[in-house]
């Protein structure tokens, strides 16, 4: 029903009432002409609801609209509004070169014009004219800020409301679909919820449309380098290279894209570069820092952190990043300066990673109360900045032990690619794995690479598929698949890890520890890859996981009970793997690994095929990257003082401990 409007109504009244029609117009013409009728009968030949009335007719595909439009331009030659509509009307028709130059008309006389400038970029798009085209989508996303639902929807995403930024963003993009600001910010909520592939294509879309947004082919090349598409990623930050090339930014990003390729020596210069250029940046101290970890240059990451941390006492990230290096000690300066930080107002991340170091640093210290009250206030707000059910995990593991029976796998033995390349090491973060990766890769035949993307990357596709029994379901996509797009799938994999292999190893290693989700789809692409579980003890490895800020895929982590329960549908899937494909996987128990290290180093290197070597037990003395939280430890002896470490922290421990229930063991 349209607004009752008063006989001599004020300015700020009709205000509320065009406005109110102007929202009509998107859902229903109709009621949108009732609306603008009552502002005509209370001031008559109101041009704004005049054109508000001509819109709501062409919409409905009455010729009076169009001949309204086109008058109201003729008589408000001044109006950009009228001009602009003029512009669509005539892009409507294929007559995209007059409306060029009305859309043109409308710029010229207000250049604050968002929708304007997408209009002219849209015109000049179906004309060819690229360069102008490009320009114009420029200009759009420069004025953006005064488009009251991208404002409404940047505040939301500044806040991490990711599901009101989203509704905002695409009833916006339905009005406006090549907004390519509006593109790019639902690209960063597809990015923060872990919708990559989404990310990817909106980003592409937009730097399609606007090939000089450097902000959203910024975005692209990071959304790339997190899905493991190195390569593309680093084509994308090389052309903005080309153009900016001393942009600080960029080398930092390409730094970080050529130490995921595992070229150390050609990042670690850039870095050395950048920090040199730029030393008052301690984001750039941070991520030379953490290069430097990674490669085994402890001493220069320490010195690294510090320098970040001394240029900004308040930045929670490079205090972890040295608490996280595990072997390090905080002096009581140090200490001193992460209890004043946090008197102070911070922001989220800093607040909780100064908790997860505090933590630590009290650990060290032996004040394992205070500890641990650190570490749970840093989980409970990471938690409360993550959108994780886990009830969607159970439903997941209880679908694929439902699909996965012995006779679905007979069914499709001799499947898949043949490749003999892989070793998959999988299980919770924090159970050993990282040990287990630096042993075999001291083999002269294993090849070390990292936590590989590329296993969940293929399952996250899958389920997008639409299947013929239901839509958008992941493991139920694999019955669908046969024998050619198994193989094709294995081949896949081969292909695109390949840009990880630095060596001619035969056998190489993926440490990604959430491939247990997917154990199955490698055994049906992969059939003859071998698959290690690597377990620890519940408590601790639960626990070690909860005193660990993950920077990100972890979500379960920060809370005892999702944790417990995380776990428990772990060993769940792995018994049901033990009993539908006897043999498969192979199980390396932490506790067994550490008392009877040669023993239990030659059966793992029997089930992998490969012969015993005795450098695999001075795993301390292999020179490689590390890229996981474990790296110092792992380039030390074995030792048996962490076997226990959680029991320090049992008596806050119950939550966990209740959620195990029966994995539990004593």
């Amino acid at each position: 029903m349209a607004c009752a409007v008063m006989a001599d109504p004020t300015t700020n009244q009709l205000e509320v009432a065009l406005a109110h029609a102007e929202r009509l117009l998107a859902r229903d013409p109709a009621l949108a002409i009732e609306q603008a009728d009552a502002i005509l009968e209370a001031a008559p030949r109101h041009p704004k609801a005049e054109l508000i009335k001509a819109r709501a007719l062409q919409w409905q595909g009455k010729p009076e609209g169009a001949a309204a439009i086109q008058r109201l331009a003729r008589e408000q030659p001044r109006w950009a509004e009228a001009q602009f509509e003029l512009g669509r009307l005539r892009a409507a028709s294929g007559d995209f070169d007059r409306a060029i130059a009305a859309y043109r008309d409308a710029l010229d006389l207000r250049d604050d014009f968002p929708i304007a400038w997408g209009a002219l970029g849209d015109a000049l798009y179906a004309t060819g004219a690229l360069i102008e085209a490009d320009d114009a989508y420029a200009n759009q996303i420069r004025t953006s800020t005064s488009e009251p639902r991208l404002m409404a929807a940047a505040q939301a995403l500044c806040a991490n409301k990711l599901a009101p930024a989203e509704a905002l963003l695409r009833e916006h993009l339905k009005a406006q679909p090549t907004d390519v600001a509006a593109i790019r910010m639902l690209a960063e909520v597809g990015a923060r919820l872990g919708r990559y592939r989404d990310s990817e294509n909106l980003l592409t879309r937009a730097i399609e449309l606007a090939p000089s947004f450097a902000a959203a082919r910024h975005n692209l090349a990071l959304v790339l380098l997190r899905q493991g598409k190195i390569l593309d990623s680093l084509r994308q930050i090389e052309t903005l290279r080309d153009a900016d090339p001393d942009n600080a930014q960029y080398r930092n990003l390409q730094a970080a894209a050529l130490a995921r390729l595992g070229d150390f020596d050609s990042a670690l210069a850039l870095y050395a570069q950048v920090v040199r250029e730029q030393p008052r940046e301690p984001r750039l101290w941070l991520s030379y820092g953490h290069a430097l970890k990674t490669a085994g240059r402890t001493d220069e990451a320490i010195k690294a952190y510090r320098e970040a941390a001394k240029l900004n006492s308040d930045f929670g990230d490079a205090y972890w990043s040295l608490a996280n290096l595990k072997t390090f000690r905080f002096a009581p300066a140090e200490i001193a300066s992460m209890r004043a930080a946090l008197t102070r107002e911070l922001r989220e991340d800093d607040r909780f990673h100064l908790h997860y170091a505090l933590g630590k640093a009290l650990e060290d210290a032996g004040d394992y109360e205070q500890s641990f009250a650190h570490y749970a206030e840093g989980a409970r707000r990471r938690r409360a900045c993550i959108d994780y059910d886990p009830d969607d995990t159970s439903d997941q593991v209880r679908r694929i032990e439902a699909l996965f029976t012995a006779d679905f796998l007979a069914a499709r033995r001799g499947m898949g690619a043949p490749a003999r390349d892989p070793i998959f090491v999988i299980g919770l973060p924090r159970s050993g794995s990282t040990l287990i990766e630096q042993i075999l890769a001291s083999h002269s035949m294993i090849e070390g690479t990292t936590e590989l993307p590329e296993i969940g990357t293929i399952a996250r596709e899958l389920g997008e598929r639409k299947l013929r029994s239901q839509p958008n379901k992941y493991p139920e996509a694999l019955a669908e698949l046969d024998a050619d797009r198994l193989r094709a799938l294995g081949e896949r994999y081969i292909e695109r890890t390949r840009v990880q292999r630095r060596t001619p190893k035969p056998m190489f290693i993926d440490k990604m520890p959430n491939n247990w989700l997917h154990a199955g789809l490698i055994m049906l692409t992969l059939p003859n890859a071998k698959i290690i579980d690597a377990r620890r003890d519940p408590m601790a490895t639960c626990f070690s996981a909860f005193k660990q800020h993950f920077a990100r895929g972890q979500a379960f982590t920060y809370d005892l009970g999702e944790l417990g329960r995380y776990y428990r549908d772990y060993v769940g899937l792995m018994a049901h793997f033990d009993a539908v494909a006897p043999g498969r996987i192979y199980r390396v128990q932490y506790e067994r690994l550490v008392a009877d290290t040669e023993a239990e180093v030659r059966r793992v290197l029997e089930y992998c095929g490969a012969p015993f070597e005795p450098t695999c037990l001075e795993f301390y003395a292999t020179e490689r990257a590390v890229r996981t939280a474990s790296s110092e430890q792992v380039r030390r002896p074995i030792y048996r003082e962490a076997l226990e470490q959680w029991r320090h922290y049992e008596p806050w421990l119950g939550p966990l401990r209740e959620a195990l229930g029966p994995a539990v063991t004593e």
